[in-house]
């Protein structure tokens, strides 16, 4: 079958990417395998993974993602494997590198409703979410996860950066629970689907307390609120709804979403994404 892959992943992996290099030769195989029908590819689709949406040998759709050692498909199976569709897309089978999923509506996320609808909704779905974590886990905590993304951002001339790291540091060191996490949980990770109208999808999942899994949907539609005259009041309030309707503490919610907000934007900077970076910063700064 002919295949190119999705420029935004090639941009992301970068041409000489040997698991970009091995990826036409990897989807024929895997749907040879598998003996699917492929529909499309999901354009423009992710930075770490492909999806395909594909039809079973019985005619049921489904999708197909492929995804490199580095994304670590193998603890996002996990997680789905034992959310096992409550509150997120159900796995189908998994094996290296590869997850079967049910077939939800790519094109449809929480960002096709209006602000504080898809709020709501986000905040129901993500609630499902935080389950106690399996028995024998191998997912990283928040607190380990966050100290190498703390280490890269040392060096940092950024002003915003020692209050980011200092707020990381009193938060891990009073941790009150330890629940599993989505891990990247935000409006665009949750697909409208026939089984229940939404349901999250692509997990970086970990183990640690609400808050931070609410941060990085704390920063939301955050060129809306910049180009806003009331962007950082806008913001504020939005952290404080989302702590009361989750009952999460509201100090907890801004120190995570802080620190989050500013490692999001240096690593965007890093990465040449400089106007996402920015708006990263700028939201921080309002905190």
């Amino acid at each position: 079958m002919a295949f190119e892959p999705p420029q935004r992943l090639v941009r992301a992996l970068g041409e000489d990417d040997a698991w970009l290099a091995r990826l036409p030769g990897t989807v024929e195989e895997t749907v040879d395998r598998r003996k699917l029908d492929v529909e499309r590819t999901v354009v423009p689709g992710g930075r770490s993974s492909l999806l395909l949406l594909v039809r079973q040998p019985d005619g049921t759709p489904a999708a197909l993602k492929l995804a490199p050692p580095s994304a670590a498909p193998g603890h996002e199976a996990a997680a789905l494997e034992h959310w096992n569709g409550w509150g997120a897309v159900r796995l189908l089978d998994a094996a290296d590198g590869e997850l079967l999923l049910e077939r939800l509506h790519p094109e449809v996320s929480l960002r096709s409703l209006p602000e504080a609808k898809a709020l709501l909704e986000a905040a129901g779905t993500v609630r499902r979410l935080w389950v106690e974590s399996p028995a024998g886990h191998t997912f990283e905590t928040v607190a380990d996860r966050t100290a190498r993304q703390a280490a890269a951002m040392r060096n940092s001339a950024e002003p915003l950066v020692a209050a980011a790291l200092a707020a990381r540091d009193e938060l891990v060191a009073a941790a009150p629970e330890e629940l599993l996490l989505h891990g990247n949980f935000r409006q665009g990770k949750v697909l409208s689907g026939d089984r229940a109208p939404w349901l999250a999808v692509g997990p970086e999942p970990l183990v640690g307390e609400r808050a931070y899994d609410l941060a990085r949907l704390a920063r939301d539609r955050v060129e809306d609120l910049v180009a806003s005259s009331a962007g950082a009041s806008a913001a504020r309030r939005r952290l404080n709804r989302l702590a009361d309707s989750l009952e999460v503490d509201r100090d907890r919610l801004r120190g995570w979403t802080l620190f989050r907000a500013v490692e999001s934007g240096l690593r965007a900077v890093a990465a040449g994404r400089r106007a996402e970076g920015e708006l990263a910063l700028e939201f921080a700064g309002w905190l």
